[in-house]
């Protein structure tokens, strides 16, 4: 009987630490989210844009781009939670590159006016999100399908930049 409490406890210690975990890594990408988007997130040349219907309004930019931090975030502590970042470091180096590419579309675009380095950032953004897509489907398929609404985003993010380009 001593023994069966004993297992419970741990079992009930490893929880909590893999809650803590995962709230952390849903937690930070979702904050630097949000704070960029309501540092950088607002562009009165993008709002006053005539917008064809296959290109997105800024707030369907900002759900999307909440959403895909909420998802990448957890597809990566999906791939931390069975190790796959030690036996694969090169997936934490994607996973850090499209959270910057992200994170840096905002103020390249919408500050500093440099669509055409969106472009460039929007192309780069979606090839760490393939590579996301392929290391850690190796090693949690789930965590694999949970980046790919994550490349669609990143094409509306590109469709939003070409707009921008083409007025």
């Amino acid at each position: 009987m001593n023994h069966n409490l004993r297992n419970k406890n741990k079992n009930s210690a490893a929880a909590r630490r893999g809650l803590k975990s995962l709230s952390v890594a849903v937690a930070l990408p979702l904050s630097f989210t949000l704070l960029d988007i309501f540092l950088f997130g607002s562009s009165t040349r993008y709002t006053s844009l005539h917008k064809p219907f296959y290109v997105p309004s800024l707030w369907t930019l900002h759900l999307a781009c909440i959403t895909t931090a909420f998802l990448s975030g957890l597809s990566a502590w999906l791939v931390w939670a069975e190790g796959g970042f030690h036996r694969q470091p090169a997936a934490l180096g994607l996973y850090l590159v499209q959270l910057a590419m992200s994170l840096m579309w905002y103020p390249v675009v919408f500050r500093a006016g440099a669509i055409w380095l969106g472009l460039v950032l929007c192309a780069a953004l979606f090839g760490a999100l393939v590579g996301c897509e392929r290391a850690f489907r190796n090693m949690n398929p789930i965590a694999g399908d949970l980046v790919k609404p994550c490349l669609v985003w990143a094409l509306l993010l590109a469709l939003a930049n070409l707009r921008l380009v083409y007025q």
